[in-house]
């Protein structure tokens, strides 16, 4: 049975969802922030014929995420996605949400590997370059550093976005700047209680092969691993791939995005 979560189902959601932090913390991420009766925000829960928690479904504007470790009820999820933007913005585990492509009009697929770091595993020394964190007059610059990267897409929500995540405590970023200039930052988002996600890695053209990112990531980890939170990552770049394992990550799955 599908039925819409609330306020009283809190405990059995995030018992359920624990145990898969990392592949949840977009979900538990947007509870912990928003909660369950938000017009932006909804949560279905499927239940098996105990009254058992077995799937979950987030709608977070008109993005959807599923979560189930097992069998669920697909086409009553396809249902309720059914009733949105076409195509779906959809994303999820690899293997969870490939069940959804018969069953609905998808958006272009993407596909990338899902790791984590939970421990600090390199020497803790003192950073050649002097590490800020970002506030919120930081913002402009910060968008203006990743307009200057030919592989990001800003696009005119990037900015709102930024200033949300920084508002809200759910996501942070840390930057070098040289003569004033920003030159690198690396950003985090969907930060809960358990985890942060890591996006926004970047350095500008004209200053690379120089270790900033590498220096920054290393802030960012200590500082999540001190506090006792997992930090998360997609890549698809194997050479990226091997950076960040070199600084402790490890794969834990494959992720993939329809939108």
């Amino acid at each position: 049975m599908i039925r819409k979560l609330n306020r009283k189902d809190h405990h059995v959601v995030f018992s359920f969802l624990k145990q898969e932090p990392s592949l949840n913390l977009f979900i538990i991420g947007d509870i912990e922030a928003f909660g369950y009766e938000q017009e932006f925000q909804e949560l279905w829960g499927d239940f098996d014929e105990d009254g058992a928690l077995r799937a979950v479904l987030l709608r977070f504007y008109d993005s959807y995420i599923p979560y189930a470790p097992g069998e669920f009820d697909i086409e009553g999820f396809a249902k309720i996605m059914r009733n949105t933007a076409h195509p779906v913005r959809l994303s999820g585990k690899t293997d969870l949400v490939a069940a959804f492509e018969p069953l609905l009009p998808l958006g272009k697929k993407r596909v990338t590997y899902f790791c984590e770091c939970n421990e600090i595993t390199f020497p803790e020394v003192e950073s050649r370059y002097e590490i800020k964190q970002a506030t919120i007059n930081d913002v402009d610059r910060i968008i203006a550093l990743r307009s200057r990267i030919a592989e990001f897409s800003v696009l005119p929500s990037s900015r709102d976005m930024l200033v949300k995540s920084l508002e809200t405590n759910t996501g942070r970023t840390y930057y070098i700047e040289e003569n004033g200039r920003m030159v690198s930052s690396v950003s985090t988002t969907a930060e809960n209680t358990l985890s942060a996600m890591v996006v926004g890695v970047c350095t500008d053209p004209n200053d690379r092969q120089k270790g900033y990112a590498s220096e920054i990531m290393k802030r960012v980890i200590q500082d999540y691993i001190r506090s006792g939170k997992t930090l998360c990552l997609f890549y698809d770049n194997p050479s990226a791939g091997r950076i960040y394992k070199r600084l402790g990550f490890s794969d834990i799955g494959m992720w993939t995005m329809y939108g």
